[in-house]
């Protein structure tokens, strides 16, 4: 279940966007119960991108901002309080580490849910139903 998180270069410092990363992949396990699962626990990745500044924008203008995107299947983040806890404490973490100068207006975020069956672990398409044993196993 890949995490993208886009930053504009230098809101949050360079030395803290692995911790970001690692924190936001921490709470999306934990508001699945699903941290130390031997299944999911390893098949949560994140990408971090870092574009200049004058490459990222808001209403068609510049601006210095970050957005999180989660693509999963459609049973994770399927329920509205998981989302806004999840995305509420994804928004708290970018803003604590950027010292509270990224404001929390200029955090966005959202989540994309996978066709069923196309979702690979391993190499091979599994359902959600095959995934969700496969999880529910680990």
């Amino acid at each position: 279940m890949p995490i993208s998180l886009t930053l504009t270069d230098g809101v949050i410092p360079a030395d803290k966007t692995a911790l970001a990363v690692s924190k936001i992949t921490e709470s999306f396990l934990r508001h699945h119960g699903l941290g130390g699962n031997k299944v999911m626990t390893p098949n949560v990745t994140a990408h971090l991108n870092i574009l200049p500044k004058g490459h990222t924008f808001a209403a068609g203008l510049p601006v210095e901002g970050a957005w999180i995107e989660t693509k999963t299947p459609s049973f994770a983040l399927a329920d509205h309080d998981i989302q806004a806890a999840f995305f509420g404490e994804a928004t708290q973490i970018l803003h604590d580490l950027s010292g509270g100068s990224l404001a929390k207006d200029r955090i966005w975020s959202n989540g994309v849910h996978a066709v069923d069956g196309t979702w690979n672990l391993g190499g091979k398409a599994m359902t959600n139903a095959e995934l969700g044993q496969a999880v529910a196993a680990g």
